[in-house]
């Protein structure tokens, strides 16, 4: 065998990401918010692009005449495939809006009655409801003062020892959201060189400030400085507070044993407790929870079934300046200039055209879904169906990581409330009388419905709540009824037992 050098010719496929087809798929797992933020930095990056400030006020008529319908078999009929997504000549044109590249494109399925509609708004995405003049909420607020903020102007008026209030600052720097100091006390000495009983005196000093049962390091030292502020902190209510793990045991027995009181005083000290703050920095919490708004709305249809189409209000609308674009293009500019210029220009294009595109898909999967779960949206979650990415993929013909990204953080209106799409996937249980399978989310509900309704006296075991399942005609295992027990944070029988038994 010789060893040399050679050339030869080989014959392969192989798929190049290229980097409009990476952002393409980007773009289908943001959500509409997302989405908005991708587009005010592509605004703010490319002199080309546009925001549409002349957003049509009302929305298109929905016109049934103009839907296709299919038959009960659920096939659809041939659509028109999307556009091609290659670039044109801008030359001619004085304006290339995101609108324009919109098909009114409606599809009736009689069977489930839903209808899709992606006009104008739907398809490229609006730039919302709101005035923009006007401010935003978040710009509204006032600015709410922190709890640390609010402990350090309290220790300002306590003390003018220096170091009082180096410790005392440090102590406020290692206190958590619930107002609980999470720092040990040898550490927090050892850091500042100071000795641990001048730490301690400074963390007495700390808590008595406001709010009540801050600084504490533990539950139960938390809800002794509320009760010593309420003069309640006697030695019966000392033991009680001090055995808080036998009181969520249901131990009152052995807890009125260990205070030395009768077991009818017990119900007594149970509710002076739970009036009681155990998170008393919460207060002061400033986050501000943002709210979920849906990418799909979904209403339902005049003439029965349902109407799905995107959220315009929460949809980036964009254009492309072709007027500015042609009149740069007279101007005189070196080949560095007319070669990024044709960039802006070709990105520009490609974005408009892929949001259009990502519109498209959007409908596609959400409009399938709420037609394979018809049953649902119907009846309620005993007949969610269930559902893989399989399922709907092989539909609509695209393939199954597509539909996971379209899915991924997007959530649709429906008149049963506001569902992330991921929600109507899950697994299948089988039946024992060979009819269709059952959704493993109805299931859970079924469980939870049991768990419920159950006699304090009569605790469902896993055993028992198997049985009862296999009698409904779901083929289950009991290591599955745990399991899905666990997940949805209900605890065993032996625990439920002690929850539900009345107090003694």
């Amino acid at each position: 065998m010789v060893i040399a050098p050679r050339l030869e010719q080989r014959l392969g496929q192989s798929l190049v990401m290229t980097p409009q087809l990476q952002q393409a798929i980007k773009l289908l797992q943001l959500s509409n918010l997302e989405l908005s933020e991708f587009i005010e930095s592509e605004l703010e990056r490319n002199p080309l692009l546009e925001r549409d400030e002349n957003a049509p006020a009302d929305t298109p008529e929905r016109d049934d005449s103009t839907h296709n319908e299919l038959g009960n078999d659920g096939d659809a009929e041939p659509q028109a495939p999307l556009e091609d997504l290659s670039l044109g000549d801008p030359a001619d044109a004085e304006m290339t809006t995101a609108r324009e590249l919109d098909a009114d494109m409606t599809d009736t399925y009689e069977d489930g009655h839903v209808t899709v509609s992606a006009a104008e708004a739907g398809a490229t995405g609006a730039g919302g409801g709101y005035d923009d003049d006007l401010p935003g909420l978040e710009e509204t607020l006032a600015e709410a003062q922190s709890l640390r903020d609010h402990l350090a102007g309290q220790l300002g008026t306590a003390t003018t020892d220096p170091q009082t209030l180096m410790i005392g600052a440090y102590l406020i720097d290692q206190i958590d959201d619930a107002g609980y100091l999470s720092a040990e006390l040898e550490e927090c000495a050892d850091v500042l060189g100071a000795a641990l009983d001048e730490v301690e005196r400074v963390l007495t000093i700390l808590q008595n400030f406001e709010p009540t049962g801050v600084f504490a390091r533990n539950l139960a030292e938390c809800l002794a400085l509320q009760l010593r502020e309420r003069d309640r902190y006697d030695p019966a209510m000392q033991v009680f507070v001090e055995n808080l793990d036998l009181i969520a045991a249901k131990q009152f027995s052995k807890v009125a044993q260990l205070c030395g009181l009768d077991a009818d005083e017990i119900p007594d000290m149970l509710l002076e407790l739970r009036t009681l703050d155990p998170k008393p920095g919460l207060a002061f919490s400033n986050n501000t929870a943002a709210p979920v708004i849906p990418d799909v709305m979904m209403v339902e249809h005049p003439k029965g079934g349902w109407f799905v189409e995107l959220n315009s209000d929460t949809l980036p609308r964009v254009l492309i300046n072709t007027t500015y674009h042609a009149r740069v293009q007279k101007t005189p500019m070196s080949k560095v200039d007319r070669q990024y210029l044709a960039e802006q220009f070709q990105t520009a294009n490609w974005l408009v055209r892929a949001l259009h595109q990502r519109a498209t898909t959007i409908l596609k999967v959400s409009s399938e879904i709420v037609r394979q779960q018809d049953g649902f949206f119907k009846k309620g979650v005993k007949h969610l169906r269930p559902m893989v990415l399989r399922d709907v993929a092989d539909v609509i013909e695209m393939h199954e990581s597509t539909v996971s990204r379209v899915t991924s953080n997007k959530y649709i209106s429906t008149p049963r409330g506001l569902f992330e799409l991921k929600y109507f996937f899950s697994s299948s249980i089988g039946a024992t009388d060979g009819s269709d399978a059952h959704s493993a989310e109805s299931v859970r509900h079924r469980i939870k419905e049991m768990i419920g309704a159950e006699d304090p006296k009569r605790i469902l075991s896993d055993d028992k709540i198997v049985k009862l399942l296999t009698d409904e005609g779901y083929d289950i295992a009991r290591r599955t009824v745990a399991k899905y027990r666990e997940a949805m944070r209900i605890g065993s029988s032996v625990e439920r037992r002690r929850e539900k038994a009345p107090p003694k």
